[in-house]
């Protein structure tokens, strides 16, 4: 009988969480599922503005489409804007630093202000980076993320057997310290300390490196670029 592939701890929420399933099922690795967060859309009303600012896929899902120019922070939530319907959209390179360079250099502080749509709890530090540059950035909610209240079942039986499940897929810093809340609470602490942590970026490593402390992950990697394609290149195919 051949063995089954080694499992692979998937933390970002639905329905991201569905979708890179798939992708590791394709590369060989067996997905294993535990999301982190709970996302839920919120009131929306659209006000006028220059742009529509656009920091991660969920935000572009919770929105109405609109003939407002969009800039999104990446190619994924550019691509999820454009099936959504919206019709102008611009990708900057992965990042808010990416997002806030790119309304630099293709938008007009005295042409009006720029609509930021973020989940709850988010975007706070790249509308003070906008503002800093001279734009007026009216911050609107689009979502919110609440910590999901238990790991699911076949998550817990999964980790319950050392080396069946070899890393875990952090995607942001919140999505990381909420998972390491439930991991720890399930007694499971230990046992993810001798898997290996990828991070979709820098910032993301560090706070899954603090939430598993005083233990330590037996490796950290962090993507080249802060995007899927790149946090699923650290596993690469088996």
């Amino acid at each position: 009988m051949t063995p089954a592939p080694p499992g692979v701890l998937v933390t970002r929420p639905e329905p991201g969480a569905a979708e890179t399933a798939r992708r590791l099922a394709a590369l060989g690795w067996r997905p294993v599922l535990a999301p982190a967060l709970v996302l839920a859309p919120r009131p929306f009303a659209m006000p006028a503005a220059q742009a529509l600012l656009l920091t991660s896929r969920a935000a572009a899902r919770s929105l109405p489409p609109t003939d407002i120019p969009v800039l999104a922070v990446g190619e994924a939530t550019a691509a999820e804007a454009r099936a959504r319907g919206f019709a102008r959209v611009e990708a900057a390179a992965g990042d808010a630093a990416a997002l806030a360079e790119q309304a630099a250099r293709s938008l007009d502080p005295r042409a009006g202000p720029l609509l930021l749509a973020v989940g709850e709890g988010y975007g706070a530090g790249l509308a003070a980076d906008l503002r800093a540059r001279g734009f007026r950035v009216i911050r609107r909610i689009a979502y919110a993320a609440r910590p999901a209240e238990a790991l699911p079942a076949e998550a817990v039986a999964e980790l319950q057997h050392q080396g069946r499940v070899v890393a875990v897929l952090f995607f942001s810093p919140r999505s990381a310290q909420c998972a390491m809340s439930l991991l720890k609470a399930s007694g499971l602490g230990a046992t993810v300390a001798g898997m290996e942590a990828l991070a979709i970026s820098p910032r993301v490593a560090e706070a899954a490196t603090r939430a598993l402390a005083p233990l330590a992950w037996r490796a950290v990697r962090v993507a080249d670029r802060p995007d899927q394609d790149a946090l699923l290149a650290l596993l690469g195919p088996r």
